[in-house]
């Protein structure tokens, strides 16, 4: 059966217009999971909560990594400073002794003593990779000035009243915000009895979900339900809400909000 949004007649499925009212019915569609009637534009199912419209966001992600663990690591190899080749070793020439004659003995004793040969130059040998450049040190590191910083802006959500054109700012600090009337279950956080008409608004009559930068609207059981932009929205499924949407609390659009950011 389709309920009409207007006088609450119960309508055979497939109905297009209240056979009471010639109100149009909403368009309706079947539960892939448990076969309850939703409407088809709708992203929950009111009876299961399933979900109309899966995201394939996570397949493509895993796709991404399964993609990106098939390439090879590179790797780098150290560098290999340029070693200095040593100087060859330089070897002494010999020293030739020069034989004198002398018909006397005693000189002759005395200059045949062999001259001694000096002794060989040592020449260092450089040793690979002892030598180190008194500038290859690293040059200073420079600092960093001026770094950008990336500095988010929140933006900022209400509720303006089209009946008194006055402005309800929702919490920022808030996931989920209620609204309703004053009540010991839930205590609203956009209190609507202040007016007028606001005998339509249940004490606990929807909330908005915040999840990053968009906003949900969902019924949660009131009484005179909850209207987007002159549609019923059925309790079960929420709807993103957009600047400029227009929020009726109750039946009649007595209580009438529209959505804004900034």
């Amino acid at each position: 059966m389709i309920v009409c949004p207007n006088c609450n007649h119960q309508n055979p499925d497939g109905a297009n217009q209240c056979e009471a009212c010639y109100t149009p019915l909403p368009a309706t569609a079947s539960c892939p999971n448990c076969g309850a009637a939703v409407q088809a534009d709708a992203t929950f199912c009111g009876q299961c909560g399933f979900n109309l419209h899966p995201s394939s966001s996570t397949h493509e992600a895993e796709t991404a990594v399964a993609g990106a663990s098939t390439i090879p690591p590179t790797v780098v190899s150290p560098a290999v400073p340029n070693l200095v080749s040593p100087d060859p070793l330089i070897e002494p020439e010999p020293s030739v002794t020069m034989a004198v004659a002398s018909p006397n003995l005693e000189k002759s004793s005395a200059n045949s003593a062999v001259t001694a040969a000096p002794a060989p130059i040592e020449v260092p040998v450089a040793q690979p990779g002892a030598q180190v450049s008194a500038q290859s040190s690293p040059p200073a590191a420079m600092p960093v000035g001026g770094a950008a910083r990336t500095q988010l802006q929140q933006q900022a959500a209400r509720l303006v009243h089209i009946q008194s054109n006055t402005a309800v700012e929702l919490p920022a600090n808030l996931s989920v915000i209620h609204i309703g009337k004053p009540n010991d279950l839930v205590p609203p956080d956009v209190d609507v009895s202040g007016f007028p008409n606001s005998e339509v608004v249940s004490r606990t009559h929807a909330d908005i979900r915040v999840e990053g930068d968009a906003y949900y609207i969902e019924d949660v059981g009131s009484s005179n339900g909850t209207y987007i932009n002159n549609t019923p929205l059925s309790k079960g499924n929420r709807h993103r809400l957009r600047p400029g949407d227009r929020i009726s609390l109750g039946k009649g659009d007595m209580v009438s909000f529209l959505f804004q950011l900034s």
